[in-house]
């Protein structure tokens, strides 16, 4: 007895089948992101040449590059990246460990999550750049009160995300782990910490957004080096071209800091 398929029945569940299927596909696609980047460049250069915004407000590519070539060759330009990232490197690692260790402390303690909980609510919607004078006339108007909000900037997203990890590890896996007898430490370094670094790492990403918006207020506020004491006196200058050219460094300051916490995170974290 032959047993005949309908093509037609079959094919509109398989194409759902396949489509469903297309969402766990999660693979980086760097051609797509390369293309990304240069269709907007394109659009950029087309939209200079053709005169609809003068130069002086719209710079073409060309004329960026050529300025960001010269700050690079006179040795500015590595000069403010430098700055930038001295304080961006000690603010996001001073308000990162103190985000994550409060965060798993809040997680595992239900006492110091009702005592800390609501200090976090109070001062979490404040600007941080609005405590940035407050801080100066604290630390002085040097290199620490400005880590120092970049700090508390970032301590924010990670101590919420950190918490949040560690609410919601399988609280099964922490049953099993102390049947078999695993001390308090044992569970949080086995146990809390591996299921927790996912929800760590978001808040990294987070993090790093909020240092680098922080770190370009404080630098125009008070500071004589960096990228955005570059970006503000070039207004101030109206050298648009090198303007440009510290938005555009800025940007690519957060494109590599941010690759180098997926590679961190798929080396710490190979189960994902």
């Amino acid at each position: 007895m032959k047993t005949h398929f309908n093509i037609r029945n079959i094919s509109p569940k398989g194409n759902n089948h396949l489509k469903t299927l297309s969402i766990l596909n999660r693979e980086e696609r760097p051609v797509l992101n390369l293309l990304s980047i240069l269709s907007l460049l394109f659009l950029w250069e087309i939209v200079s040449l053709s005169g609809i915004i003068p130069e002086l407000f719209l710079p073409s590519p060309h004329s960026v590059f050529k300025t960001t070539t010269l700050l690079i060759i006179n040795g500015e330009l590595l000069h403010h990246i430098y700055s930038s990232l001295f304080r961006i490197w000690w603010g996001f690692l001073i308000g990162a460990s103190g985000g994550i260790l409060i965060g798993i402390v809040m997680g595992i303690s239900s006492r110091m999550n009702s005592i800390i909980k609501p200090l976090i609510a109070m001062t979490y919607p404040i600007p941080k750049i609005a405590i940035l004078p407050l801080l100066i006339l604290w630390l002085g108007i040097g290199e620490i009160s400005k880590i120092a909000v970049i700090a508390i900037g970032v301590f924010f997203p990670l101590v919420i995300n950190t918490r949040s990890g560690v609410m919601e590890v399988d609280e099964s896996l922490i049953r099993a782990a102390i049947t078999m007898g695993s001390s308090r430490l044992g569970i949080i370094k086995k146990v809390i910490l591996p299921g927790t670094l996912p929800m760590i790492f978001a808040g990294m990403r987070l993090g790093l957004g909020i240092a680098l918006l922080l770190v370009v207020t404080a630098e125009m506020i008070a500071a004589d080096s960096g990228i955005g004491f570059m970006i503000l006196s070039s207004s101030d200058l109206m050298d648009t071209p090198r303007l440009i050219s510290g938005i555009v460094i800025l940007a690519i300051t957060g494109l590599v800091l941010f690759r180098l916490v997926d590679i961190l995170e798929k080396i710490i974290i190979r189960w994902k």
